[in-house]
């Protein structure tokens, strides 16, 4: 899947593909200057905050360094039955971004399609997870103090302005779950300065940085933060626990009276490392995550005429004899041969029209999308779902 937005932060940062995403802070600035308002704008944030009934931590508002509480911009909406539904009062949301506030929408890939093209373009591109979360702050106002993330992130900064600092780790490769709190900021500063429209930066995790609009004046800012959640050491371990228990000896009681056999289960222990290195567990995970949500296809509706693969990683495919093997989102299909053409076209990542398809790969085209639709590796592309990947990823058949 060919994305603008992979080929912005590539330009940007002077990358050549995923390989360079949290090895060091780097910063530049994209050409595509077409591409800002297309991923985003501060109406079209607010029109999604309106449209849904959000909740804190994913949805909140800072102001004067400090968390409004939602009982200031939310109320309850109630239907004539006397259903309540906590919205978000767009009045007084417009007085406090007035007043100069930061409003924070996290995972905004849930919400919105263009995001959630997003994002499945940048697991694809980085075979990891990705989130990505949203910020406009107004006037003068200050976001979170200094602090570091542990994720790597990569800034978009989609329109208007906002100061930035970041500095160096003061430990290395720091974990939500760790043996340190690391919570003494690095005096090493790598970047004191003002992002403007355009400009892209990477943060490592670990790095401290903080974002303000403070003594800026009148004005906003709109950023968006890519989150990449990369895999680790301890990762592996933990996927390793879960292996164990084929094995009959992780599953005794462990004998607090007589030691001898533990030497057994460090024995097991060690050939199950053999067994289960970190590239099978690295390749098990994009093979085996769940597939997204998305608009279920029902004939009722209408035939089936234009799909869009929709797993979390890209599918693996492979021929065999007189087969083709398809490996993603938990499932492993087997298909004859012919269906070559047309499985790869299907799950290229772009959006697909069957008919026209079919005049390049074959008829059997149509055959093949109900069979990866039913098993949720592609999905019917609704208008919505479209959105977001016009003007962003190309349509292909081939």
């Amino acid at each position: 899947m060919e994305h603008r937005l992979i080929n912005a932060i590539e330009g940007a940062l002077g990358w050549k593909g995923a390989a360079q995403v949290g090895t060091a802070f780097v910063r530049g600035r994209c050409d595509d200057t077409g591409l800002l308002s297309r991923v985003l704008t501060p109406n079209r944030l607010l029109d999604i905050v309106m449209r849904r009934s959000l909740n804190r931590p994913q949805f909140r508002v800072f102001q004067k360094g400090e968390e409004v509480h939602p009982a200031v911009y939310v109320t309850d909406t109630v239907s004539p039955r006397g259903q309540s539904i906590p919205m978000v009062n767009m009045y007084r949301l417009g007085g406090l971004l007035d007043e100069g506030a930061t409003l924070i929408l996290d995972q905004l890939n849930v919400f919105d399609p263009t995001m959630e093209v997003a994002c499945r373009a940048l697991q694809w591109w980085s075979h990891e997870r990705v989130q990505v979360n949203a910020y406009l702050t107004t006037n003068e106002a200050s976001g979170f103090p200094l602090h570091w993330d542990d994720h790597d992130v990569i800034v978009v900064q989609l329109a208007g302005e906002k100061k930035w600092q970041v500095r160096e780790t003061t430990r290395t490769a720091p974990m939500y779950r760790d043996a340190d709190p690391n919570s003494i900021p690095s005096d090493t500063v790598l970047f004191d300065g003002v992002l403007q429209a355009g400009d892209i930066m990477h943060i490592p995790r670990g790095h401290w940085h903080q974002a303000t609009r403070a003594e800026k004046g009148s004005g906003y800012s709109l950023h968006v933060t890519f989150g990449i959640t990369k895999r680790t050491g301890a990762s592996w371990l933990a996927w390793l626990g879960d292996w164990c228990r084929e094995h009959e000896v992780f599953r005794h009681d462990l004998d607090r009276q007589h030691a001898t056999g533990h030497a057994s289960l460090m024995e097991a222990a060690a050939r199950l490392l053999v067994e289960r290195p970190p590239a099978d567990f690295l390749t098990s995970y994009e093979h085996n995550t769940a597939p997204g949500r998305h608009v279920p296809f029902l004939d009722i509706f209408g035939p089936l005429d234009t799909v869009v693969c929709a797993t979390h990683f890209r599918p693996e495919i492979h021929t065999s004899g007189n087969t083709v093997h398809v490996i993603a989102a938990g499932k492993r299909l087997t298909l004859a041969a012919k269906a070559l053409p047309a499985t790869r076209v299907l799950l290229s990542g772009e959006p697909i029209v069957l008919d026209e398809a079919a005049v390049v790969v074959g008829a059997e085209v149509h055959d093949v999308a109900e069979i990866l639709v039913k098993e949720d590796l592609c999905a019917p592309l609704s208008d919505e779902l479209s959105s977001g990947y016009t003007g962003l990823v190309t349509n292909a058949v081939c």
